[in-house]
């Protein structure tokens, strides 16, 4: 599975061996209920659970936030944490909008000031 991409939708993720695991790893030493990824007010934690062993970034942890770029190892698993390119939404229908309006206000002043002024 070397390469291979996987993408959270919802968190918290929940990853181990078992069915129930939102990514399922196979590999050895991996437990059921290995570790849970969740995202908090203060950004992206790792928690692993009781009995397990995890490393990030090569140091045994407990719970750790997580930072983009950070290595997880967890039995013979090594996962690089990433944050997906951020993709911004077509908005050339309210940009149109929001210059339209703009330049209406605009016509509209000086429409004023040629009536005031004559």
């Amino acid at each position: 599975m070397a390469g291979t991409l996987w993408v959270a939708r919802r968190f918290p993720v929940r990853i181990g061996r078992a069915a129930a695991s939102h990514l399922r790893l196979e590999a050895e030493g991996v437990w059921d209920q290995h570790l849970v990824l969740d995202l908090g007010r203060e950004g992206f934690s790792l928690r692993v659970q009781p009995n397990a062993l995890a490393r990030v970034n090569g140091q045994p942890v407990v719970e750790s936030r997580l930072r983009n770029g950070d290595t997880i190892e967890l039995g013979g698993v090594r996962l690089q944490f990433w944050l997906s390119p951020v993709r911004q939404r077509n908005l050339w229908l309210q940009e149109a909008l929001s210059w339209g309006a703009i330049l209406a206000v605009s016509l509209g002043e000086v429409g004023l000031l040629y009536w005031i002024i004559r």
